[in-house]
């Protein structure tokens, strides 16, 4: 039955180290897009295909979800499929989150274009600090992800980083050239502080 999938997807959480709120959150988010499916006359095996995804992320914004709401729940449900994968429920990725994700609005976004032209002086910011900005902006982590990111959990070769977050869960972040190209700027400044043989990539008075 379609309900043991999510019963094992929360089990999987479990040992994963997920937080009770964490578990809580994604298992209410899969549980609504099975229901969803099967309202639609799917019998859910576990195989899963990109129309699923999209036509539910068409339900939530035809009944007016809040673009946060429904950015948490596609979240949740690329979760879900990385666990199908793992378990070999099904053979490929459906969820892209820069295609399925909402986008902010478009106030927002104007404000976003006006920091992106601010710091591209360098008389306005540091390296450091335009890199710390882009990180955030594209890179889609928290602060305190932001300020224990290694060296070594950067790979320029395939652009890609390596991001501890939550309840230890372990995620690579796909880096867009310009951060890539932000980090590399930057790291030649660190250089020359008195703490670069320390392993973080920030570097500051603490």
């Amino acid at each position: 039955m379609a309900t043991d999938f999510v019963e094992k997807f929360k089990r999987y959480l479990k040992e994963d180290g997920k937080s009770p709120k964490t578990i809580e959150s994604y298992v209410g988010d899969i549980g609504g897009f099975v229901s969803y499916i099967q309202n639609m006359g799917v019998k859910f095996q576990g195989e899963l295909k990109r129309f699923y995804v999209t036509s539910f992320r068409n339900y939530l914004i035809e009944s007016q979800y809040e673009t946060a709401t429904i950015n948490k729940k596609v979240n949740s449900i690329q979760s879900f499929n990385s666990f199908l994968m793992k378990h070999n429920y099904t053979n490929e990725i459906v969820v892209d989150l820069r295609k399925d994700r909402m986008k902010v609005a478009f106030g927002y976004e104007k404000q976003v274009e006006r920091m992106l032209f601010y710091i591209q002086n360098q008389e306005n910011v540091t390296r450091r600090d335009k890199m710390i900005i882009l990180l955030l902006m594209y890179a889609g982590i928290r602060l305190s992800e932001l300020c224990s990111i290694s060296i070594n959990n950067i790979d320029f070769l395939t652009s890609h980083l390596k991001i501890h977050g939550k309840g230890g869960e372990i995620r690579q972040v796909l880096l867009k050239n310009e951060v890539a190209e932000a980090i590399k700027e930057y790291l030649v400044e660190r250089n020359d502080s008195q703490f670069s043989d320390l392993e973080y990539l920030i570097l500051g008075q603490r």
